[in-house]
């Protein structure tokens, strides 16, 4: 049988998690309710994995948002530029319409995008509203294109709220618990310091019982360093 390694530090914390998941998956399949000790490793590594999970979860839900949010950005930056391009167009209806759309929208200005997410969507809101307003639909309708960029302005706000909300979700659950970084840590701790330890000892003591739970912790963990050693070629630490 391969030696047992431990897991390497640098793993990101997804493969840390990933990993932890896989060896718990493992470990539930047999009842080692007899081993004490081996039963209070893995009553220490299943709630610190079920958080470190809970931290990624916070992470993309915050990377999502973020993403939500260039994205209502970039549709805001096109409304503004399609509406100051047709200012000056030299057909006055056009011209005169896209100055009477400008009124609506220099109320609240291209700078709304570098308000916080709270204020940016209650902005954007409102600029919606104002351009739903029926009286101003004439002159939106006579600038081509822009009423297709307002409603995806509109379906951008929707992903984002939304996205917030999941955030905030997240948020909350998380709490005040440590990081996901700091997390990683005390995961690949408990495999490397209690786990590999005591496998490595007790496949010496009764390879029948302990045999299969050490091979396969054996095949998950190298199967994890080879991805990590192939993507680096030198430590440094990925969240």
């Amino acid at each position: 049988m391969n030696p047992l390694n431990n897991l390497t530090s640098i793993s990101r914390t997804t493969e840390v998690n990933a990993v932890a998941g896989r060896i718990i998956a493992e470990y539930e399949k047999t009842d080692w309710s007899s081993d004490t000790h081996l039963t209070g490793i893995f009553n220490l590594l299943k709630p610190k994995n079920e958080i470190l999970t809970g931290a990624i979860n916070r992470i993309k839900a915050e990377s999502d948002l973020e993403e939500k949010d260039e994205i209502r950005d970039e549709k805001i930056r096109s409304v503004y530029y399609i509406i100051l391009g047709f200012m000056h167009h030299p057909d006055l209806a056009i011209k005169t319409a896209a100055q009477e759309v400008d009124k609506v929208f220099e109320h609240f200005g291209l700078e709304l995008i570098n308000q916080s997410y709270a204020t940016e969507s209650s902005l954007v809101a409102s600029l919606l509203i104002e351009f739903s307003n029926t009286s101003l639909q004439p002159s939106i309708a006579a600038l081509p294109g822009l009423n297709q960029l307002i409603m995806e302005l509109t379906a951008a706000q929707t992903e984002f709220e939304a996205a917030s909300v999941n955030y905030e979700e997240e948020k909350a659950e998380e709490g005040t618990k440590e990081n996901a970084s700091a997390i990683k840590k005390e995961v690949v701790v408990i495999i490397n310091e209690k786990l590999v330890v005591y496998l490595r000892a007790m496949i010496q003591v009764d390879e029948t019982k302990y045999g299969e739970l050490t091979r396969t912790t054996t095949q998950i963990i190298d199967d994890n360093n080879i991805i990590v050693k192939k993507r680096k070629k030198k430590p440094e630490p990925i969240v």
